[in-house]
């Protein structure tokens, strides 16, 4: 949510330096991302007219425009956007210019001299929008000061990070009555008045589904005229980040902006019947083309904005349709102002996939009793513009549920807080911000809950909004009282010793979403049988992940395209999976999960046994096996624990991996739970060591681990190291074969190993694992 410092003095009389408020916003949890000031960034930029576009001869993405920028000359500028025409306005950075991030200079772009830029509104940093060149509104005279032009004076844009608990806070009014508690300034919403009706127009509006729709309003404004919005305006929704479309579209959206309730206005000569219905989407199924000319499946869980006869012009409380849409002939407009059930909104937005700021707002809650507000803003601001209310305003609503107050107890918020507040700072604090607070006895307050904030329904809701307005700096740091001194179980020592093996081995510990597209299962090659998240933070994660490989391989993909290549990472998480039909609750279990991005299965084995050796596990047998998302011929199963080896190919590749990945994961609790050797001591010897390397190719069938016990019983004594640092399949090795190769490292305790035992002891081990293999084939 941006919000300009100049727009939230529409409601208090804020005069703090802006370094201040935005200390105050991060205070009241309304984080600043980002403060930009306004109308420093542009010193030098002018309004210039396009006279004529024609094609780079050089440059098929450019193009070469020439420009009226006030002077007795034609400029020209070389410009690789493509939104604009010969007539329309435009910002021109002149050569000596200085933007933000560049100084402008005369230069020559593929053979063709540009004097100049002309800029996006990212560029002069009013918007966030970078994909075309700002065109102007309105009929300024090239030459003009840009900030001139725009109305800018020194101002300052917030962007807020607002948390999905403060609906309020999606309205500049919002936000302006949080920070003016805050900083102990008055605050007040203007009253708005609907200007007199100049005729008996009233909007035709009927509600068959007062579920999905409880409170439906509509009236007629005539004597439109479709134009661009004045300047002040249009500069305010730029700044909004909003892109300026005409006076009528603008209006909506500044009002939706200002007062938090969006409203959607129809041209009223293009609805068949002249009124409007509210209704479900038929069981059958049917369709709506919304404004952005897509066509969209609807059912009877959804709520449907139509025309009097029927057919459907909008999906309510997410986006209008494309028949009725504001035009430049658009004379009568018909404005809908309604309340919709929030789940119904969050529920229809997840199954389309579509997310607008209305919808955005609707499923967090809106004030049911602030449409006559937004209303009468509406009419007002395009009363300005020459346009005249034709009717009353028709008002469809059902009955509404009285709320109670809420019993706030001054000790429980201390008890909660760590604070000594009297009763009357408590009620100090709630009043300003709309909570009205009325004392009961000495010791509580019973608290009325504004219409404006549906997520605040119990006392511990209205205690974090003391916190917030009290200050959590200013609460005191203690420590609860203990009985006891605490301290780490087996367990937990037990899984920060895993964690600081894997780290050591040069593996990253990586965190990633508990959340998942299904999708991203799919794609994984996992299962679909997910368990489904009812109301998720994200409408497209929508389930729970069932492994760690989704995710791992994401955090690889985004390495990679960061210039990390390789990258190792692992993750000690929860995964979810549905238990029995009659459990109140999935199955959880902690997973423990490493991904070698450039790594193979050897890669894997080698950490694996890292891993093992430092938690002295019994050995394991590992034992081929086709695993879901896996390799399938180099993958084998950990004895009771989970799987070993390589990522599927085509799973990388839906992924965009384009490197082999190595992988283990395994049940931290079992794996943990494992037999474990004794804690042994070995002398360590003084003479030199020997290494040999030794390949065997065998069947796929056999496992590398029996060639490994094989060899450690072979070995004997003088074995003191064992690892498999290679595994070659070829076409030359034939079909359903492979080479595995080992380093065994040879030492005694007594002395240096002569060449004669060296070579016996290699003799040892091929003789072993050649009967080894024979024996198993015959078999």
């Amino acid at each position: 949510m941006r919000v300009s410092l100049s727009w939230l003095r529409d409601f208090a009389p804020i005069e703090h330096d802006p370094a201040d408020v935005a200390t105050a916003l991060d205070d009241l949890g309304l984080v600043v991302e980002a403060m930009e000031r306004l109308g420093e960034d542009f010193a030098g930029v002018v309004v210039a007219r396009v006279l004529e576009t024609r094609p780079h001869p050089n440059a098929d993405k450019l193009q070469l425009v020439e420009v009226d920028a006030g002077g007795d000359e034609r400029v020209q500028v070389v410009c690789g956007a493509f939104n604009f025409g010969p007539g329309d306005l435009v910002p021109l950075a002149p050569v000596g210019a200085r933007l933000p991030e560049l100084e402008i200079t005369r230069r020559q772009i593929r053979g063709e001299w540009s004097n100049g830029m002309l800029c996006s509104g990212a560029e002069l940093h009013i918007s966030d929008d970078h994909a075309g060149i700002l065109v102007l509104p309105g009929d300024v005279e090239p030459g003009v000061p840009l900030a001139e032009a725009l109305g800018v004076q020194a101002d300052v844009v917030f962007d807020l990070d607002v948390s999905p608990n403060r609906p309020d806070a999606l309205s500049v009014a919002g936000v302006a009555r949080d920070v003016a508690a805050k900083l102990g300034v008055p605050f007040a919403v203007p009253d708005y008045e609907v200007p007199g009706a100049g005729g008996s127009t009233d909007a035709l509006v009927k509600v068959r589904s007062r579920d999905l729709c409880p409170r439906f309003t509509a009236i007629v404004v005539a004597d439109v005229e479709v134009r661009p919005s004045p300047g002040w305006l249009a500069t305010r929704l730029t700044t909004a980040g909003m892109r300026p479309i005409n006076n009528v579209v603008d209006v909506s959206n500044y009002v939706m902006l200002e007062l938090g309730h969006p409203n959607h206005p129809y041209d009223l000569d293009r609805l068949a019947g002249g009124g409007l219905l509210v209704r479900r989407g038929r069981a059958g199924g049917e369709t709506v083309v919304t404004l952005d000319d897509v066509s969209r499946s609807v059912g009877s869980d959804d709520c449907l904005i139509c025309d009097a006869e029927g057919t459907p012009v909008g999906i309510g409380g997410i986006l209008g349709g494309a028949a009725s849409e504001i035009a430049d002939t658009t004379a009568r407009v018909l404005l809908e102002t309604a309340y919709f059930d929030r789940m119904a909104i969050a529920r229809t937005s997840k199954r389309l996939g579509l997310r607008t700021e209305a919808s955005a707002r609707f499923e967090r809650g809106v004030d049911p009793e602030g449409i006559e507000r937004a209303v009468a803003r509406f009419c007002s601001l395009l009363a300005a513009e020459g346009a005249t209310v034709a009717g009353a305003l028709t008002d469809v609503r059902a009955r509404r549920r009285a709320t109670k107050p809420v019993r706030v107890r001054t000790a429980r918020v201390n008890a909660v807080l760590g604070t000594a507040l009297t009763t009357d700072e408590i009620k100090g604090y709630l009043d300003p911000i709309g909570f009205a607070a009325r004392p009961v006895g000495r010791s509580a307050l019973n608290v009325a809950i504004p219409t404006w904030r549906p997520d605040s329904d119990s006392e511990i809701d209205v205690i974090e909004e003391v916190a917030r307005h009290h200050g959590y700096s200013r609460v005191d740091r203690s420590m609860p009282p203990v009985n006891r001194v605490g301290a780490l179980t087996a367990y937990q020592r037990d899984r920060r010793r895993v964690r600081d093996v894997l780290a050591g081995a040069g593996v990253w510990e990586a965190w990633t979403t508990t959340f998942l597209a299904p999708d991203d299962l799919a794609r994984a090659g996992l299962p679909a049988d997910a368990v489904e998240v009812a109301n998720p933070l994200v409408a497209e994660e929508s389930v729970l992940r069932t492994s760690l490989l989704p995710g791992l391989l994401k955090a690889i993909v985004y390495n990679a395209s960061h210039q990390n290549g390789g990258v190792h990472l692992f993750e000690i998480g929860h995964v979810f999976r549905a238990g029995a039909a009659d459990a109140e609750r999935p199955d959880e279990y902690e997973l423990l999960a490493v991904a070698l991005a450039g790594g193979d299965a050897a890669a894997a084995k080698r950490v694996w046994d890292v891993l093992a050796d430092a938690l002295r596990l019994e050995p394991l047998s590992v034992t081929g096996a086709e695993l879901a998302g896996l390799h399938p011929t180099r993958t084998g199963r950990i004895e009771g624990l989970g799987a070993i080896g390589e990522v599927d190919p085509g799973v990388l590749a839906a992924y965009g991996v384009e490197e082999r990945v190595g992988w283990f994961e395994v049940d931290l609790e079992r794996l943990l739970a494992a037999s474990r050797q004794p804690e042994t001591y070995n002398p360590v010897s003084r003479f030199p060591s020997a290494d040999i390397d030794l390949a065997f190719v065998v069947d796929h069938a056999v496992p590398a681990g029996a060639v490994e016990q094989t060899l450690r019983d072979a070995g004997g004594e003088l074995l003191v190291e064992l690892r498999l640092f290679d595994v070659f399949r070829g076409p030359q090795l034939g079909d359903g074969r492979r080479s595995l190769a080992y380093r065994l490292r040879l030492n005694a305790l007594d002395r240096t190993l002569t060449d004669d035992e060296v070579a016996e002891a290699r003799r040892r081990c091929i003789d072993a694992v050649e009967s080894a293999h024979r024996a198993q084939l015959r078999a």
